[in-house]
């Protein structure tokens, strides 16, 4: 036959009144508290302000478009926020002096794009000259991202090319030489960034930091000269320094 006896249990902890009677005459132990499950509190979301925005990707920042629909000053701030991310990936371009081979040279200097200045230094190890001359093209790349600064070993892209022509830059565009400098006097009794700057823009506007507008000759030098001054005067203030410690 089936068991049709059931017994029916309280919630655990609870008690009935003559238990809790008998629980303050000390006839019964205490009972435990009934059980109370934690109060269900939702996950806070991250608040869509500008600096959450800030903190997205490229890729992150495309997938929101939808969402920001409704907050009209948060989609045009992510629209913002693409605009500069996207400008500032094309200001660091290139920012160093590229190694490159004979083999690389066409692809890497002759087929570069036709809004794209290359400077090409011939060099070899070895030649105190051309480390100097070297050291200056690596501050000026760095400055002038948009620029592309490649070096290779002279014999590899001239065979037979004479030592004593080294250093030698070449000057690219469009896939034409537009200029040539041979040896480190060519830029001056002493060769600094400042001073090579001067030389590569004589007649075209070589150097470019890659933050828009018009790339004027004149615009280029006028920020050269700038630095030059910046240099002269933070070498004349460090003169200054060592002197009246002595």
């Amino acid at each position: 036959m089936a068991d049709y006896h059931f017994v029916y249990k309280d919630l655990e902890g609870a008690s009935t009144q003559w238990d809790d009677i008998q629980a303050k005459l000390g006839n019964l132990p205490p009972k435990k508290p009934a059980f109370k499950p934690p109060s269900f509190s939702p996950a806070e979301d991250n608040p869509k302000d500008k600096v959450w925005i800030d903190g997205k990707t490229e890729e992150e920042l495309e997938d929101l478009e939808d969402d920001l629909d409704d907050d009209r000053f948060l989609e045009e701030y992510r629209k913002q926020r693409l605009v500069e991310m996207r400008e500032a990936a094309k200001i660091a371009k290139f920012g160093s002096v590229i190694p490159i081979s004979g083999s690389d040279f066409v692809r890497e200097v002759s087929q570069a794009p036709q809004d794209v200045w290359v400077v090409v230094l011939l060099y070899k190890d070895g030649f105190s000259e051309c480390r100097l001359l070297l050291e200056c093209l690596e501050d000026l790349a760095r400055r002038y991202p948009a620029t592309k600064f490649v070096k290779i070993i002279s014999t590899e892209c001239i065979p037979n090319y004479p030592d004593r022509n080294l250093p030698t830059i070449l000057v690219y565009n469009n896939s034409a030489v537009k200029a040539t400098h041979v040896g480190a006097h060519s830029f001056g009794r002493r060769c600094t960034p400042e001073s090579v700057s001067l030389v590569l823009c004589q007649s075209d506007p070589v150097l470019n930091d890659g933050h828009g507008g018009e790339q004027s000759r004149d615009a280029v030098l006028d920020g050269v000269r700038k630095k030059f001054l910046e240099r002269v005067v933070r070498e004349r203030e460090d003169g200054d320094d060592g002197s009246s410690s002595d």
